[in-house]
């Protein structure tokens, strides 16, 4: 069953949602709806999801360089890419 909520703006404040809601491409209604959920979450819940994010991501060993040894290695692919260009 759905309820009827109503809440009352200054000219200025529903100006600003209508934009916001613009902007999103969504209705004001759903951007109000969508404004209140995120109110209501809690907020521990959500840095335990960044935190989960972060440690799964960090599990991964990926190769790794300094910068200097990066650079290197893009002017190496560069130089590679026009040599074998040059060759066909």
């Amino acid at each position: 069953m759905t309820k009827r909520l109503q809440v009352l703006f200054d000219d200025h404040e529903l100006a600003e949602i209508q934009a916001a809601a613009r902007a999103r491409r969504m209705t004001v209604a759903d951007w109000v709806r969508g404004s209140l959920r995120a109110a209501r979450e809690d907020p521990s819940a959500a840095a335990g999801r960044k935190l989960a994010a972060l440690r799964s991501a960090t599990r991964h060993e990926f190769p790794t360089t300094d910068i200097e040894g990066m650079l290197a290695e893009i002017d190496a692919g560069y130089t590679e890419t026009t040599h074998s260009d040059a060759s066909r």
